[in-house]
């Protein structure tokens, strides 16, 4: 009798949006790990084509002219899988839509598209049937997306704390461990190519807001936009603040943070003191680390490589074989869910904790008038410390003990109103 040979798998046809670093990156591991790829996914993976702006343009010798094309729609409508790396609203929101409503299942690393309008994308892959993954959207090669949808599907998610922009840690770790300042630290990185040209959406927060706004959705069964996170980026930040934080053992680091309460869900980017003991004060470099507390898992630590071409390809690819398999062996990827839809609270609701340094005059008496001031506000003083007199001023640095932004804020403006208090230099929050 004769053996039966089952046919192989018809081979999956992958277009990549965009050619940039991680395009680069996604279309050399596709093109070199062909074989791996095919054995893990059960059929092979043919890049059909890879769109870009500018065909003629040159490009890294591992890319094959032949695959460039600047017709991304026509690269869209005839495949299986699309990988979009190209960044912005349009028009790969567009590319996006029209790759779903063909059939085709989507991995994107487009966060500000997921922050601005990611539940558009969801109902349509939802309506088509279809998979959409987005693993390197958040923090590169770490995977946190996965785990927080899937693997903490089962517990319950309290509070995410974590360093999700790779630039903004580097600069401040250089404004401490080399005395640069801000625009000294930033100019390096852009050096180092690890800040665009124009670095406004890393130091001002809205990368970290939009992978917030991702994170939260994801753990709180809510649906959050970037619109909806408080943010605050690290430009306020000086040289001296950061001396000071290690003064009094901490670390200035951007934090993105988002947190479940009683009342609703609270969602911020902003610079604070992290104590030295906790393990996010570790993280060096241009490296992401996110802290997750959940009911019956704990706390968890994941940190690794938070952008960069081969690690976030490596988050896209593991996202491009599980889309690939379930178009080989049937079966989809989780939903969109948000049947919490808890309400999203106002920024002044968070509960903090403040570091303020203010120099005040060298007079007896001072202390006390600033310390009921605070308490007027519902406010209580956790610890004191005092520089020695310098031409007539002495400088104090106050930390709080935990209360709502409100109430701190509102403490902050009436102490600066008082008569012996010449400036205060600096308000840092104190997290973790």
């Amino acid at each position: 009798m004769p053996v039966h040979v089952p046919e192989p798998a018809r081979g999956l046809r992958v277009a990549l949006l965009g050619c940039g670093v991680v395009g680069t990156e996604v279309a050399r591991m596709i093109l070199e790990q062909g074989t791996d790829l095919a054995a893990r996914v059960g059929a092979p993976l043919e890049l059909a084509g890879i769109a870009v702006r500018d065909a003629s343009r040159p490009r890294d010798s591992a890319i094959p002219s032949g695959l460039l094309t600047e017709d991304a729609e026509s690269l869209v409508d005839g495949a299986d899988i699309v990988i979009e790396v190209m960044g912005g609203i349009e028009p790969a929101r567009g590319l996006l839509l029209r790759a779903i409503e063909g059939g085709a299942a989507v991995v994107t690393a487009n966060k500000a598209l997921l922050a601005a309008d990611g539940p558009t994308l969801y109902k349509a892959a939802d309506s088509a049937g279809v998979d959409i993954y987005y693993e390197a959207a958040v923090a590169g090669a770490i995977p946190i997306v996965r785990p927080v949808r899937e693997s903490l599907a089962g517990d319950h998610v309290r509070r995410v704390l974590g360093i999700v922009n790779g630039t903004t840690n580097y600069v401040l770790d250089q404004m401490a461990t080399s005395g640069l300042d801000l625009d000294q630290a930033v100019k390096q990185a852009q050096e180092l190519g690890y800040a665009e040209a124009d670095p406004t959406a890393d130091v001002e927060g809205y990368d970290a807001a939009a992978k917030a706004a991702i994170l939260a959705s994801l753990a709180f069964h809510t649906r959050v936009s970037a619109d909806d996170v408080a943010r605050e980026g690290i430009t306020g930040v000086t040289s001296d603040d950061v001396a000071w934080a290690a003064r009094t053992g901490h670390a200035v680091k951007l934090l993105a943070i988002a947190e479940q309460t009683g009342e609703g869900v609270s969602v911020r980017v902003h610079p604070a003191l992290v104590p030295l003991e906790h393990p996010l004060a570790g993280v060096k470099g241009a490296f992401n680390a996110i802290f997750v507390e959940a009911d019956a898992a704990g706390p968890l630590m994941f940190y690794g490589q938070g952008a960069g071409g081969r690690p976030t390809a490596s988050a896209v690819l593991g996202d491009v074989v599980s889309a690939a398999r379930h178009r080989v062996l049937g079966g989809k990827g989780p939903q969109e869910s948000i049947y919490a839809a808890r309400p999203l609270l106002p920024a002044d609701a968070a509960v903090t904790r403040y570091q303020v340094r203010l120099l005040v005059a060298d007079l007896p008496g001072v202390l006390a008038q600033v310390a009921g001031v605070v308490g007027d506000h519902g406010v209580s003083i956790d610890t004191v410390r005092q520089t020695g007199p310098s031409e007539g001023t002495a400088e104090l640095l106050l930390t709080t003990h935990a209360a709502r932004e409100a109430s701190l804020a509102a403490t902050i403006a009436a102490v600066r109103k008082l008569e012996p208090v010449r400036e205060i230099t600096s308000v840092l929050r104190v997290e973790g």
